[in-house]
């Protein structure tokens, strides 16, 4: 994924600021000219983002990425600003007990992630050793070093914030919510009102050296901040990376609730028109284009996404909406990582470009025609349709020859009851404001629709929970396109199709409503007492396809 370099600095180095800025700013630009068309990342950690700030500050023609932890910035609001003026008054050897101090210079070795547990706890013993090894640890990290190192973080926060205007760099601050040592959070926040390409990312439980603790990884979080780019502008679809152990299981992990509260079932359909329980009617081959409806706020793309790849090791990738991958919904809601995973998970936004991109790879590729105002219906809109009236995915689909797979799934009506919708909230004080920050400045899809498709600005609801019941799935048979290119470039049989799919999801869902008045289990509380009885990872039965 990348190719790692790493500034050293020797504990007996005494090179100013500047020198440090110029000896990276020479890398830089030697990597640059190497490679100009893919961007070079700097990541940098207290201090050392002081330096990338720099760097980026000096060089705005440099395709820079920067990664900022727990940025040094903030050095003039820190406890290090007023423990740095104490230093001078603690005698040698006891300037290595401080706790601040230790954090600073080590990190908090009870998180320490366990690849580093040998050093983590070598250093521990000795930190919390007496006299002698207090004495050991003075000799490794001496006093100069340590004020010498203060200094340089004072000088490098205030070059360094007169220079904020000059960064034009994409940059991810990643913030720790338990930062003893630095006001990062709020740094954080600052930074992203100053700079005009930064996301932030904060991670609530950990402390100032966050890189060395364990449960984070750096990676992930880049990936899920939507950073990742291989050459100047970013390719949703080209710049994927396949998900790693760690990420599969915390996307299953996010939904491990929901899963167990609505037991999935997952039902296909044979070639022949047999319905069977499982994937089997799942074709293993792509490009495929599954075409079905979006239940409420989405909540089946989880256990879909999740359940199709840990049962057939198939990846499905997402056309998802722009608002997800938007910068500026970073500020409108309150957890900027929401939509993380779905970006690890591959989703990409929905454009044609994607859409072409995405087939022509081969891939297995989710559509949702009635997108936003689907996902975000009314009160009594359950299972309603909201597709265009013209063909959009036919003959994209019919130019690589996927197989298209119309689906239907069932089961919001047994979690939740909606308590407010868009209609309620615009009758709410004010939020005619939160209504135009959030669709005001994002893309606007479908402007060329007319009717209720054309209607698929964001917005929140309000749903009271209910004794969960269970979630259907169904794949329906497969269509063909295969060799039906020419046929299906007449506008007339395109829509006709189109229709056709349509039909078929209305029949998908038709089918798993009634079906499910049969399901012994529809209730949470039978699957409990049968999971009781037969064991928590026993299949639940369902009612007969």
């Amino acid at each position: 994924m990348f190719d790692m370099w790493c500034l050293h600095i020797p504990v007996q180095d005494r090179t100013t600021f500047q020198g440090l800025v110029e000896h990276v700013e020479r890398t830089v630009k030697s990597e640059s000219s190497r490679a100009p068309d893919r961007p070079v990342y700097l990541v940098g950690e207290s201090v050392g983002a002081c330096i990338a700030l720099a760097v980026a500050a000096r060089n705005r023609d440099v395709d820079l990425v920067l990664v900022l932890v727990n940025p040094g910035t903030s050095f003039h609001r820190s406890q290090l600003q007023s423990l740095s003026a104490l230093l001078d008054l603690v005698p040698d050897p006891f300037h290595s007990s401080t706790p601040q101090l230790l954090n600073f210079l080590t990190g908090n070795f009870m998180k320490m992630s366990p690849r580093f547990g040998g050093a983590g706890q070598a250093l521990s013993e000795v930190a919390s050793g007496l006299l002698p090894s207090l004495m050991y640890l003075a000799d490794i990290l001496p006093k100069e070093s340590i004020v010498w190192k203060m200094k340089m973080l004072r000088t490098a926060s205030s070059f360094v914030n007169s220079r904020l205007h000059a960064v034009k760099a994409q940059t991810l601050v990643v913030a720790s919510g338990n930062d003893e040592l630095l006001p990062s959070r709020d740094e954080a926040e600052r930074l992203r009102g100053t700079l005009k390409k930064c996301r932030v990312r904060h991670f609530r439980d950990n402390g100032h050296k966050i890189l060395l603790e364990d449960g984070f990884d750096l990676v992930t979080t880049i990936k899920g901040a939507g950073d990742y780019r291989r050459s100047r502008q970013t390719d949703y679809v080209l710049d994927f990376l396949p998900l790693s152990d760690d990420e599969l299981e915390k996307a299953i992990d996010r939904d491990r609730l929901l899963t167990f509260a609505t037991d999935p079932v997952m039902l296909s359909t044979l070639p022949d028109g047999k319905i069977v329980r499982g994937l089997a009617g799942l074709p293993r081959a792509g490009p495929v284009l599954l075409v079905g409806y979006h239940m409420l706020m989405g909540f089946e793309l989880g256990p879909l996404v999740t359940g199709v790849l840990r049962s057939t090791g198939i990846h499905i990738r997402g056309l998802a909406h722009p608002f997800m991958f938007n910068e500026s919904s970073d500020q409108l809601i309150p957890d900027s990582s929401n939509y993380d995973l779905h970006r690890i998970m591959g989703a990409v936004p929905v454009t044609a470009v994607n859409f072409y991109k995405l087939l022509s790879e081969k891939q297995f590729v989710l559509l949702y025609p009635g997108g936003a105002r689907e996902a975000l219906h009314r009160k009594g809109e359950e299972y309603r349709l909201f597709w265009p009236e013209q063909s959009e995915f036919v003959r994209m689909a019919s130019r690589f020859g996927a197989t298209i797979i119309p689906f239907g799934v069932v089961g919001e009506d047994d979690i939740c009851d909606m308590l407010l919708d868009y209609n309620d909230l615009m009758k709410l004080p004010f939020y005619d404001i939160l209504d135009k920050k959030l669709n005001e400045e994002g893309l606007k899809l479908r402007t060329d629709s007319t009717g209720e498709i054309k209607n698929q600005d964001m917005h929140p609801v309000v749903l009271t929970p209910k004794m969960p019941g269970r979630f259907y799935f169904i794949f329906g048979e497969p269509i063909e396109t295969k060799g039906r290119e020419k046929e299906l470039r007449d506008k007339e049989k395109a829509q006709h199709l189109y229709l056709h799919v349509k039909s078929e999801v209305e029949s998908c869902i038709k089918y798993l409503k009634e079906k499910r008045e049969e399901d012994p289990y529809r209730s949470i509380l039978p699957r409990l007492l049968y999971q009781a009885a037969h064991g928590s990872d026993a299949e639940i039965p369902t009612f007969e396809p």
